[in-house]
């Protein structure tokens, strides 16, 4: 080398050797650390709802605006407590309308009052938004819909056994009544039972639990159609109840997961016995001149 002499020379290389070592150790530990940070990054957006190559493939779009996920794929804030509460005190109430030889348990005032004291339990527990992860709460959910369905399940039986033997259903404007009655708090009972088991309930959805939905709602497979802070609620919920109990087969809403199908086969067999047998009878009892 110029400028060098042949000692200088000569050392030179065995300096570059001793450092070689703490340049390999320093590139080690550099690498270290950037997977450590990627692995926290992943984490948190995992916890978010959001995967990495989502992300970085959103984040570097130039017209990127907003969450790069829709609310349905990310957690939120979770949703009002109020629709569901005024739509299962309805479903408590409408028992009431029941003629006592269609009730479960004697006196009829019974079973609704047990099922409105738990009601206002939950209500008290989440009074705005339904947020809050609770195995106790949760459980009286799922009691609340099992008391409501235990006991409209046994109306439409009794009304089935009443009709074909001929002990009920002589008034005609009774039985349409009747029949309207309970065919109404099945269509509540099944769009609560959609409601808390869709992705976990209300609280894992919120909370982002889960990935896979058991229902694909329109919104789901067309975001461009629907606002990004769009997420199934207990509207929706109701709304493929009644729709579901109405066409007696999925419209705009398909049940993707077995326990789903399996909940829409059984509210649609309980609306056909329901809507056949009250609507047969009544015409047939209904005066012609």
């Amino acid at each position: 080398m110029a400028g060098m002499s042949d000692d200088e020379v000569r050392s030179a290389p065995l300096a570059d050797d001793k450092a070689a070592p703490e340049v390999i150790d320093g590139i080690r530990s550099l690498h270290s650390r950037i997977d450590e940070l990627q692995r926290l990054v992943a984490q948190r957006l995992e916890a978010e709802g959001m995967h990495a190559g989502e992300w970085l493939h959103e984040a570097g779009g130039p017209t990127h605006q907003g969450p790069s996920l829709p609310a349905w794929r990310r957690r939120t804030e979770g949703e009002l407590r109020w629709p569901v509460a005024l739509t299962t005190a309805l479903g408590i109430g409408l028992q009431v309308a029941v003629p006592d030889k269609l009730v479960l348990v004697s006196p009829a005032w019974i079973f609704p009052a047990a099922q409105g004291a738990l009601l206002i339990v939950l209500i008290m527990a989440n009074p705005q938004r339904i947020d809050r992860q609770s195995t106790i709460l949760r459980s009286l959910s799922l009691v609340l819909a099992a008391m409501l369905s235990l006991a409209n399940g046994y109306s439409v039986a009794a009304l089935a056994v009443g009709i074909t033997r001929g002990t009920m259903g002589r008034n005609p404007g009774q039985l349409l009544i009747t029949g309207g009655v309970i065919w109404l708090t099945n269509v509540i009972a099944f769009a609560l039972w959609y409601w808390e088991f869709d992705r976990g309930g209300p609280v894992a959805r919120a909370l982002n639990l889960k990935r896979y939905p058991d229902f694909q709602f329109p919104q789901m497979v067309s975001p461009e159609m629907a606002p990004p802070d769009w997420e199934p609620a207990f509207f929706d919920y109701l709304y493929l109840a009644f729709t579901n109990a109405t066409a007696f087969s999925p419209t705009d809403v398909m049940p993707l997961s077995r326990w789903a199908k399996a909940a829409m086969t059984v509210q649609t067999i309980i609306s056909i016995v329901t809507v056949a047998l009250v609507v047969s009878r009544a015409v047939n009892i209904l005066p012609t001149g």
